[in-house]
């Protein structure tokens, strides 16, 4: 199978993913499992092709980079694209991204998510491991505000993934390593382009955080993502980056600029077909702006308890809403929570 039958077969399977790897059959991967599309066994001169294919002019690179990032388009799919050397052979993971952009209320979020693309100006978080839909999630965010605002929206990729078609708001994508050097550099001219809307495809580093809490406080509404599981994973995670004379400081000002944390992960529907969305969201309040100034995060869990009225809600209470839905198993509900004890108090 060349490259392009092995995205349409993922494809017409729903698939999310292709792994390429020497020794083995090439497989996809369907709700969240991996299976074989076929049975050959990938040769080394197999995943080389296809490496060859998929990179085009940029192959050189991966014999001194070891990996290459990129997006393309095969088969009609928009596929994000990782190739990168192991044990002498080259593999490939392909992530098939979704032409249309979500509805937003389409995706099953907490209601509070809905008032996102109003909202003016702070920074709003969007965590999860890889592969959670943080990137749809935040697509949906972005579209809506595409279709009800006249704004200038910039987002920093690695790389792009969804492609929006401007309506009401001017978007400019820029794609890190090939139309800026890094999130840090990008971020910095993105300052001086005169936007309202901030997209940071990932905060990794003390300069790029730094300057997105000052874009914050300067009006701009900041969209970014995380790699951590609880909102109160993301503030230690944020304030860890900073050395430890700083850190008072930037609780402080991380308190005043942070509006909201949406935390995500999938999960396998009951059934076992499809997966669904199951989500923390934290609502920046008076009691939360004060327990990250002092560093309280263990205490933010019964202050997101305490402010569902503002449309906090704890990851296991909204698995316990997933069960009463009979959209999981409680199977998947307890590999999923945080207190096993108080989700076996629910079966639906």
């Amino acid at each position: 199978m060349n490259i392009q039958e092995l995205i349409e077969t993922a494809s017409a399977q729903n698939a999310s993913d292709v792994h390429l790897v020497y020794g083995i059959p090439p497989k996809y991967r369907l709700d969240g499992q991996l299976v074989n599309i076929k049975d050959e066994i990938l040769t080394d001169e197999m995943c080389e092709d296809y490496a060859r294919t998929l990179a085009g002019s940029a192959y050189e690179d991966i014999s001194y980079k070891g990996e290459l990032d990129l997006a393309r388009t095969i088969a009609g799919e928009r596929v994000r694209i990782n190739l990168f050397r192991q044990q002498g052979h080259i593999s490939a993971a392909l992530r098939i991204l979704s032409n249309k952009i979500p509805e937003l209320e389409s995706l099953g979020l907490p209601p509070i998510v809905a008032q996102f693309p109003t909202w003016q100006k702070g920074i709003i978080l969007v965590t999860g491991e890889t592969g959670s839909g943080k990137s749809t999630t935040l697509a949906a965010i972005l579209d809506q505000i595409n279709h009800t605002r006249q704004e200038h929206i910039i987002t920093l990729e690695d790389p792009v993934e969804y492609i929006y078609q401007p309506d009401r708001c001017i978007i400019n994508q820029r794609e890190i390593g090939k139309d800026t050097e890094s999130y840090s550099d990008g971020l910095r001219a993105a300052l001086r382009e005169d936007p309202d809307i901030i997209l940071i495809g990932e905060m990794r580093d003390l300069s790029t955080i730094e300057t997105a809490m000052t874009a914050a406080e300067t009006g701009h509404l900041v969209f970014a993502t995380l790699h951590t599981n609880t909102a109160a994973d993301a503030i230690d995670r944020i304030v860890g980056v900073f050395p430890a004379d700083r850190q008072p400081q930037i609780r402080l000002q991380l308190s005043t600029c942070l509006k909201a944390v949406l935390s995500q992960q999938l999960l396998v529907k009951k059934g076992g077909h499809g997966r669904v969305a199951a989500c923390e969201a934290m609502v920046v309040t008076a009691a939360i702006r004060n327990l990250i100034c002092e560093g309280k995060t263990p205490q933010m869990l019964s202050s997101m308890l305490s402010g569902a009225a503002e449309g906090s809600i704890t990851m296991d209470n909204f698995l316990v809403k997933l069960l009463k839905d009979r959209k999981i198993s409680q199977e998947t509900a307890l590999e999923a929570c945080s207190d096993k004890a108080y989700l076996k108090k629910y079966t639906y």
